[in-house]
């Protein structure tokens, strides 16, 4: 029994310690520095969250077929994304039309192209649905075998590593940053759903360029 329940807490430790680190790294970096959105999501962001990730898959000797990087299950993850992606996408517009009283898609881009603003969802998704969904889920559950309780700590964890943008990037009120909050942790509970059906990182991924945008335009 001992020699199964050893690498769940190893693996755990690893999470638990990458979280932390992450927590405060990127919480610090929030509060002390702003760099141009297209620097921050191609370069700062993969190297602050990927390289400790990568050496972690080292020590582990994991494959990246234990983070989800595989190919299989490949008409799950359309169905998913798809289905899913279309109750996102009209929440988005929902959003953007409850709050401009119109449909208002460039409120929030500022001096970023509809198009790059597109790319560079599509390497934050890679870059953070790798170390939440790929990593740190797959890692918590070899310790926490329910799925649902799984869902709900990734998701509180992912929920706090994204507040300090809303409270001192966006500097956002009370109401608005607790609506934030409900939307974050939804995003979360999403993606996580169609990772544990599908088992495969592409899933979340893009699921999480199309769920992107409410919290793009929400702004």
């Amino acid at each position: 029994m001992g020699s199964k329940s050893q690498p769940n807490l190893f693996h755990l430790k690893h999470a638990l310690v990458f979280y932390t680190y992450l927590f405060i790294v990127w919480g610090f970096y929030r509060l002390l520095f702003q760099a141009p959105v297209a620097i921050e999501e191609l370069l700062v962001k993969p190297v602050v969250w990927l390289v400790p990730l990568i050496y972690l898959l080292r020590v582990e000797r994991a494959s990246l077929a234990s983070i989800g990087v595989v190919f299989n299950n490949f008409f799950k993850v359309i169905y998913f994304v798809l289905g899913l992606g279309f109750v996102f996408s009209i929440f988005a517009l929902l959003v953007n039309f409850l709050k401009y009283n119109n449909l208002n898609f460039g409120a929030n881009l500022g001096e970023v192209s509809f198009g790059l603003a597109i790319g560079l969802s599509f390497i934050t998704a890679v870059t953070e649905e790798i170390t939440f969904r790929g990593y740190m889920l797959t890692r918590l559950m070899t310790f926490v075998k329910n799925q649902t309780q799984a869902t709900v700590i990734i998701s509180l964890g992912w929920t706090l590593v994204h507040l300090p943008i809303a409270i001192f990037d966006w500097k956002l009120d009370v109401i608005p940053l607790l609506v934030y909050v409900v939307v974050i942790f939804l995003f979360s509970a999403g993606t996580t759903y169609v990772f544990l059906k599908t088992r495969n990182i592409i899933a979340p991924i893009l699921l999480h360029v199309l769920w992107q945008w409410p919290i793009i335009l929400f702004r």
